[in-house]
C-alpha cells in the first residue's frame, strides 16, 4: 500500500473523483504539452453523466485554458474499459492521453499491474487488516504504531496538516450560512443545528454537536471550499466531525487524534487497496461507508478500544452500508451526500459504543466486509453508481418534470 499522503489529500471540493482527480489530470497534461495550440478532453461514463454538476468541465479547463483554448466533449454512454471515470486528452489532434480518475484523486493509466499516475512509492508491506492486526497482537502494538514503522516519524507532520484542515472546515462551516451553490438551492445548516444542539440535554446534545459538525465539513465540501479527502470528498464530513467532537467535547489531546487518524487512514488504505473508494466504481458504500468505518475505528482507539476492538468497530461501520447506492440529484454532492455524511458519523458514535462494550469478538471480518463490498459493488447496475440516472436522482427528475 502507498503513503496516508495518497489517501488525505488536502483540496477544494466538491469531489475528489470527479474535480480534483480531473484537475489533477489536466495539470499533468499541460505539463507535457505548455506549447499546444489547443486542447481537446473527452470525459466518459460517470465523468460525463455527472461531470457538470461536479464541475469537472471548470476543474479542467481552468487548469489548460492558461495555455490554449479548450474544447469539452461528454460521452455518458460509453464507459472506456478500466474504469467509469475515463477521459482521453489530445493536444493539438495528437498525443492523446487516456487517464482514470479512480477515486479520492487518484489517476490510473489504467494499464494491469500499473502503479496509479504521478503516485509515491509502496511503503506497507502488509495490506490486509488480519494481517497487521496479528503484528499488533504479537507485538503488543496498535495501529497508528504500524503506520509511523512503515511511513516514518515524518508522517505526523503532514498528519498534523491534515488535521489542521479538518477543523478549519468544521470552524468556516459552522460560521457559514446562506445555501450551498447550484440549482437546489440547499439552505446551509451546520450554524442552525449546532445553535439547538446547545440548548439539549446530554446525550442528544453530544449527538446533535456531531450532526453540526459533519455538516459543516460536508457544506463545505459543497461549496468548493477547502477540505481533506477522508477517503473522498463526497464523505469527508465523517472522520473530520468524528475526531473534531473527541478533541473539543472530550478534551484529548493533538497527538491522540493524530493517532486516531493514522488509524483511521489505515483502514481507509486497505480498503482503497484490495477494493475501491469510488462511488463511480462501487457505489456509496465505497465513500460514506468507508468514511464511516474510518471514523469508527479512530473513535474506538481514543475510547481505549483493543486492536480486536477498532477492527469490529471499522467492520460494522462498513458492514452495515453494503449495497449503498450512489445517485446524486442533479450530479450534485448534496442530496443525499450531505445528509448521509451526518447520518454515518451518528452511525460511526454506535459502531464506537458496541464495539468497547463488546470483546471484540465477531464472525465476519473487515477483510471479509471489505471484499463483499467490492463484489457488491461491481454487481450494481450502473445506474446507481454515480450516473444520475437512477435511484434518488432520477425519482426527483421525474416528479420535477
Amino acid at each position: 500500500m502507498k503513503s496516508l499522503r495518497e489517501l488525505f489529500r488536502i483540496g477544494k471540493g466538491p469531489s475528489s473523483s470527479h474535480t480534483m482527480g480531473p484537475a489533477k489530470a489536466a495539470q499533468i497534461y499541460a505539463g507535457r504539452h505548455p506549447e499546444a495550440k489547443c486542447f481537446e478532453v473527452t470525459l466518459y461514463g460517470s465523468l460525463a453523466a455527472t461531470g457538470k454538476g461536479h464541475l469537472t468541465d471548470i476543474a479542467i479547463i481552468n487548469v489548460l485554458s492558461k495555455i490554449a483554448p479548450v474544447q469539452i466533449l461528454w460521452k455518458p454512454r460509453i464507459t472506456l474499459p478500466f474504469h467509469p471515470n475515463g477521459m482521453i486528452f489530445t493536444a493539438d489532434d495528437s498525443d492523446p492521453w487516456t487517464v482514470y480518475s479512480v477515486g479520492g484523486g487518484a489517476l490510473s493509466e489504467g494499464k494491469p499491474d500499473s502503479d496509479m499516475v504521478d503516485a509515491g512509492a509502496e511503503v506497507y508491506d502488509m495490506n490486509k487488516i488480519k494481517d497487521i492486526l496479528e503484528w499488533c497482537r504479537q507485538n503488543g502494538r496498535c495501529y497508528w504504531e504500524y503506520v509511523e514503522q512503515c511511513e516514518g516519524p515524518e508522517i505526523w507532520d503532514y498528519l498534523k496538516e491534515v488535521w489542521t484542515t479538518m477543523q478549519d472546515a468544521v470552524e468556516r462551516g459552522l460560521d457559514a450560512e446562506g445555501s450551498v451553490p447550484g440549482p437546489l438551492g440547499l439552505p446551509r445548516k451546520a450554524a442552525s443545528t449546532y445553535l439547538k444542539a446547545q440548548d439539549f440535554r446530554e446525550p442528544l446534545k453530544t449527538r446533535g454537536m456531531l450532526y453540526a459538525y459533519a455538516l459543516a465539513v460536508i457544506e463545505e465540501n459543497a461549496s468548493g471550499g477547502t477540505i481533506v479527502t477522508a477517503p473522498t470528498c463526497g464523505s469527508c464530513g465523517v472522520v473530520a466531525a468524528t475526531l473534531y467532537q473527541y478533541f473539543h467535547q472530550y478534551d484529548f489531546s493533538e497527538q491522540r487524534i493524530l493517532r486516531a487518524l493514522a488509524t483511521a487512514g489505515l483502514f481507509g488504505n486497505v480498503v482503497k487497496q484490495n477494493a475501491s473508494i469510488s462511488g463511480a466504481e462501487v457505489g456509496c458504500q465505497g465513500e460514506v461507508g468507508v468514511a464511516c468505518a474510518m471514523a469508527a475505528a479512530a473513535g474506538c482507539q481514543l475510547c481505549g478500544g483493543s486492536p480486536s476492538q477498532i477492527e469490529y468497530a471499522a467492520e460494522m461501520g462498513l458492514e452495515h452500508h453494503l449495497g449503498m447506492t450512489c445517485d446524486p440529484i442533479c450530479g450534485l454532492v448534496q442530496i443525499p451526500c450531505i445528509e448521509r455524511n451526518v447520518f454515518a458519523a451518528a452511525r460511526a458514535a454506535d459502531s464506537i459504543l458496541y464495539a468497547i462494550t463488546s470483546d471484540g469478538t465477531h464472525r465476519i471480518s473487515f477483510d471479509h466486509v471489505v471484499q463483499v463490498m467490492k463484489r457488491t459493488g461491481h454487481d450494481l447496475p450502473s445506474l446507481y453508481k454515480e450516473t444520475s440516472q437512477g435511484g434518488l436522482a432520477l425519482k426527483y427528475e421525474e416528479e420535477s418534470s
